[in-house]
């Protein structure tokens, strides 16, 4: 005779921490032009076990990490083998994950999925990409039929003329908005820097080039002091006489990001202090010729799914693909274009964007922007992906006077 099996409740899931290595520009002389990126990855593992020593390696139950181009040094199922790679037990799985842009973003939804429903209490989750290794889209084959059948428009697989797509479809944002946009973002970068709020998430890293071995411990694309005289006349590369620049646009990039997650009944048995609880979470989809406007549908989702209005939140982290995609994206929601709740520490204009590592920069972020509104409850994650998408996710601060609390011992 057989008992029922128990049926698990679903579980609250807070993100612990994350942690990035500085972003350097995808060229043959950037900074990580002589370093792997599966190297990468280890190193944004092995910090966050350096940093969380009260987390048995054991205990992990899963690593997900996410490259858009999987092959090369990004290929051999990224999670297993940088598990592997960074020393945890042989007992530990992984896995590889691709949502393109969203690609880490989603590498934490789905493990948090799986702690919701019990199967899982901790696991890392993450992406890296090494676009200078490699570039969108490089050896890609597209379906012939996207083309011949008229499922697409022949400009909806280039990014970039997607957002150009999006300044025809609405006028009003315009390519003076977009710079003053792309200007404010290297501003705010700027001064989180100067503030101290960018060093403390970075993961130094040991580089090789000509010359030598170095340390990486700082962002190599930013450009303080840009101003907007300086890039109104920079080139349109994806359509002459276009409003997409390199001043509004983010750069090419390589990075890595990892983050810890946890079901919030474990990290109380641990020792591990959440820095944010996870609300919801929604993924859409948009015609692929309008790729940035994914953001919106997905964050309309995330709401309705937690029972919100964006006037409930008080922190936004969107990824900056392209101004454009950020000021659709404002404009909807009938939020300036300077809110201060948007992209505080300034964003992947000033940054970069190593697409499928982005994700989690943006969570590790609104973690320590968190940490510093106590008087703010619920923010916002939230980016476009290629071929008309858009993902957000919606987490509740740990440090707001009414935080609902992340396992039950909390909430009586």
């Amino acid at each position: 005779m057989t008992t029922a099996s128990t049926r698990p409740t679903v579980r609250d899931v807070v993100f612990v921490d994350g942690v990035r290595t500085p972003f350097g520009k995808a060229r043959p002389d950037g900074l990580y032009a002589g370093t792997r990126a599966d190297d990468l990855a280890v190193k944004t593992v092995r910090e966050l076990l350096r940093r969380h020593p009260e987390l048995p390696p054991e205990r992990i139950d899963e690593v997900a990490i996410a490259a858009t181009t999987q092959q090369g040094d990004q290929g051999l199922t990224l999670g297993r083998s940088v598990a592997v790679l960074s020393g945890l037990p042989k007992t530990v799985p992984g896995y590889a994950i691709d949502r393109m842009c969203a690609g880490a973003m989603t590498a934490v939804t789905t493990t948090a999925s799986g702690i919701m429903a019990g199967m899982q209490d901790v696991a890392l989750a993450g992406g890296v990409e090494h676009m200078g290794h490699h570039p969108m889209g490089f050896d890609a084959d597209p379906n012939p039929r996207f083309l011949t059948e008229r499922l697409v428009e022949g400009d909806a697989l280039v990014m970039g003329a997607t957002a150009e797509n999006l300044h025809d479809r609405f006028p009003h944002l315009t390519k003076e908005r977009a710079d003053a946009y792309g200007v404010q973002s290297q501003a705010r970068y700027a001064q989180a820097l100067a503030d101290g709020n960018i060093a403390p998430d970075l993961v130094p890293v040991a580089v090789r080039s000509e010359l030598g071995w170095g340390l990486a411990t700082a962002d190599e694309l930013p450009r303080p002091g840009t101003t907007v005289e300086a890039i109104a006349n920079l080139k349109t590369p994806f359509r002459p006489g276009g409003r997409v620049t390199a001043g509004n646009a983010s750069p090419l990039t390589d990075g890595a990001t990892m983050s810890l997650v946890a079901s919030g009944e474990t990290a109380d048995e641990l020792g591990l202090a959440p820095r944010m609880r996870m609300v919801s979470f929604a993924f859409a989809g948009v015609d692929p010729e309008i790729m940035g406007f994914g953001p919106i549908p997905s964050t309309e989702k995330a709401l309705a799914k937690a029972s919100l209005t964006i006037d409930d939140i008080g922190l936004f982290e969107i990824n900056e693909a392209f101004a454009v995609q950020v000021l659709a994206f404002l404009d909807h929601f009938k939020i300036d274009d300077d809110d201060p709740r948007v992209n505080p520490y300034g964003g992947a204009i000033a940054v970069g964007h190593p697409l499928a590592s982005s994700g989690v920069r943006l969570m590790t972020q609104l973690a320590r922007e968190f940490e510093q509104h106590t008087d703010v409850r619920y923010g916002i994650t939230t980016m476009c992906v290629g071929l008309g998408m858009g993902g957000t996710v919606i987490w509740e601060n740990p440090n707001h006077a009414d935080y609902s609390g992340h396992s039950d011992a909390t909430r009586r």
